[in-house]
């Protein structure tokens, strides 16, 4: 389900690690855009009647075989084209210039110098810094097209035709090159005309009307797990139908510190929703009894909540749609044949997980939005900054922060630890700027002394990351005197814990989650 824009930007996705970047820059910037792939029917593509289109870079060379190309529809559209990397090289590739292998690799922070005038660089300094990370180089332009731009080993890290056709050696979407935001905008305003109409109140208004038009006076369930992302997706369907909407909780054992709680009260108390909560505490952790390899534990806990569900949902009788907080990264993942057919990490709830023999229709409000969106969105519905604001929590719960077997004595060690954790880290003052943190309880045990008394307890890791998509997660650099406090406090207070670590693995090589 999307709200139809008034103006849209069809980013093509040729293979690069920051194509969803792209995207989501576009959408800071307040207009809509969606990421395809670059050999997406043209139907697809000119269904979102794009006023602009923004090729991604890739790894790929142009004179690769069966490398990734630019389809003629797009380069006869009259449309605006600004190609990234790989993208700009395409341009020149199949417009008449001509690419060849670098005498060096460029990868990394370089000196842009605009020695051209251009739409593209309109308010910006002569000189900027910019992130290059490429192979590649255009040799000669294509006809019709000038260097507006060189670095010290590119001397075309920028071309353009004049006002239509442009192209950037550099990635103007990472943080790394400062002004990169800028460039964006100017392609964007100046140079496609748009205005920025994709704004969270217009996104709730147009949702809103399409979920009535699609629902009607049928009845919508929701899977309310008390996260950011199903806590939107069920308010925008409250907003949009009522109390025609009845929301399910369970509590699967498996829950962070009075986590129940405070779904109750936020939802049920302040939000005034129809909230149905299963204790199912017993049957999850029956069912997960001995169990220690993690895929088997995820293979459980999924099992045993669609039958607690699909339960709950008959009990309520009549029910027709099902309301799911899916998100655009999501459908991205699920979409991209490249990324589909990558080694599987981990089982996890993915798009369209529920079985197709509950028979309901789905719901997704949230499908074309990012995180950062969700959150704004979540804001304008009324949602306490509480539940906007959570760190992510895994769909199988403590189950995967727990290495081996679970255990009620690890349960609680594992809630307790993580309680100490967010609350230095909110008195810090660190929270919003952190991303993710957690904590893991091992089944390493090591020996402690406590007074005059030996003891032999679990290790437990902690873990605070920041990043902009999860996809790449940087571990984060807390002051010492943190997690001195958080170390102390968990040895201390928590039962079965005798010594504390810190994970400074970043993603990759590792994953946010142990398991």
């Amino acid at each position: 389900m999307k709200a139809t824009p008034h103006e849209a930007i069809a980013v093509l996705d040729f293979g690069s690690q920051y194509s969803q970047l792209i995207a989501r820059r576009v959408r800071e910037l307040r207009v809509y855009c969606e990421l395809l792939p670059w050999d997406a029917p043209w139907s697809e593509i000119e269904r979102l009647r794009p006023k602009g289109f923004i090729l991604s870079g890739g790894p790929s060379s142009v004179y690769d075989e069966g490398a990734p190309f630019i389809q003629q529809p797009i380069l006869e559209s009259g449309a605006p084209i600004l190609g990234i990397c790989y993208g700009m090289q395409a341009l020149a590739h199949q417009l008449g210039g001509k690419v060849a292998p670098g005498h060096h690799r460029e990868y990394g922070h370089a000196m842009l110098t605009v020695n051209a005038e251009s739409p593209l660089f309109r308010g910006l300094p002569e000189q900027v810094q910019v992130w290059m990370s490429h192979g590649d180089r255009i040799e000669s332009l294509p006809p019709g097209f000038v260097a507006l731009a060189h670095t010290e080993n590119s001397p075309f890290a920028a071309m353009g035709d004049g006002a239509r056709r442009f192209g950037l050696q550099f990635h103007p979407e990472v943080v790394h090159t400062p002004r990169g935001k800028d460039i964006l905008a100017n392609f964007l305003y100046e140079v496609c005309g748009c205005h920025g109409d994709w704004t969270p109140s217009n996104f709730i208004a147009e949702s809103v009307q399409e979920i009535k038009d699609r629902v009607g006076d049928g009845k919508v369930v929701c899977a309310l797990s008390g996260g950011v992302d199903s806590s939107v997706a069920a308010s925008l369907v409250h907003w949009a139908v009522g109390d025609r909407l009845t929301c399910i909780f369970v509590d699967n054992g498996l829950l962070r510190k009075d986590e129940r709680r405070r779904v109750e009260e936020a939802f049920r108390d302040n939000v005034r929703l129809n909230l149905r909560t299963v204790d199912a505490r017993e049957l999850f952790l029956g069912a997960l009894a001995g169990v220690t390899d993690p895929e088997e534990k995820r293979k459980i806990i999924g099992r045993e909540f669609v039958r607690v569900f699909e339960a709950e949902a008959k009990a309520i009788g009549d029910v027709k749609f099902l309301a799911q907080g899916t998100l655009y990264p999501d459908v991205i993942e699920s979409a991209t044949p490249e990324r589909k057919a990558a080694a599987k990490i981990k089982t996890h709830h993915n798009v369209g997980g529920i079985p197709d023999d509950l028979g309901l229709e789905l719901v997704e409000p949230l499908r074309y939005l990012f995180k950062d969106e969700v959150r704004e969105v979540g804001l304008l519905l009324g949602l306490p900054e509480d539940i906007v604001f959570r760190h992510p929590f895994p769909g199988p719960g403590l189950a995967v922060r727990i290495i081996g077997e679970i255990t009620n004595e690890k349960l609680a060690a594992a809630r307790e630890a993580d309680a100490i954790f967010e609350q230095e880290i909110r008195r810090a003052g660190l929270y919003r700027e952190l991303s993710q943190s957690l904590v893991v309880i091992t089944p390493v045990q090591t020996v402690g002394v406590m007074g005059d008394y030996r003891t032999y307890g679990f290790v437990a890791a902690v873990r605070a990351v920041t990043t902009e998509d999860f996809m790449t997660a940087d571990w984060a650099r807390l002051p010492h005197e943190l997690l001195a406090r958080v170390s102390t406090r968990i040895v201390n207070e928590v039962p079965y814990i005798t010594r504390v670590v810190y994970d400074i693995t970043s993603k990759p090589p590792g994953t946010i989650e142990w398991e």
